[in-house]
């Protein structure tokens, strides 16, 4: 975040001049709080909207929560990133892709590295989560996905690497309507 210099000035023209504030660029407002917090709303292409809007709660220089637009026409914050330990590092974000009101991609970094190691995902925007991939272990391989294709609300397919080793070795059919071993006839040794 920004700090303040109360020695900046404003020119008697009406002109801004130095307006105290240091470190960021000149279409960036701050707020500096009594408490110590801080806010920082940014048009960094001067079409008039917010591009961001950063929040330092407890004014150490590293914001908790940044709010941007990353998806659509650029006139909405759509996508919020959090730190929750103020480590500097995100911990979460979430995004509304289709600016409907609802998050929509959720990516978790859930010990703390720096890396993403969970997705969710609601790829045909109805509220409901169809593709989940994670990596379990920390090791940066992806070794659980779940999907529902269908988009019934009921996994359909899961594909876990149970041990580990960056193959997939258990596929758990969720839902019998996609279930491929599980529809009348598929089996032919089976009575159906």
């Amino acid at each position: 975040m920004s700090e303040y210099d109360p020695s900046g000035d404003v020119s008697d023209t009406g002109d801004a001049g130095d307006t105290g504030y240091t470190d960021h660029d000149a279409n960036v407002i701050v707020s500096e709080y009594s408490d110590g917090s801080q806010s920082l709303v940014g048009d960094t292409d001067h079409d008039g909207y917010a591009d961001f809007v950063a929040n330092d709660a407890d004014g150490d220089g590293n914001a908790e929560s940044v709010y941007t637009s990353e998806y659509g026409d650029n006139t909405t914050l759509d996508t919020v990133t959090v730190d929750r330990n103020d480590d500097g590092q995100f911990d979460y974000s979430a995004s509304d892709r289709n600016e409907d009101g609802r998050f929509d991609l959720l990516q978790f970094d859930r010990n703390a590295d720096g890396a993403v190691d969970t997705v969710v995902a609601d790829q045909d925007f109805d509220g409901r989560a169809d593709t989940v991939v994670a990596d379990r272990n920390f090791d940066g391989v992806a070794d659980l996905a779940a999907h529902d294709g269908d988009e019934d609300g009921h996994v359909d397919q899961t594909v876990v690497d149970s041990n580990y080793d960056g193959v997939a070795d258990t596929v758990v059919y969720g839902d019998a309507d996609t279930n491929p071993y599980g529809q009348p006839g598929a089996n032919p040794f089976a009575t159906n």
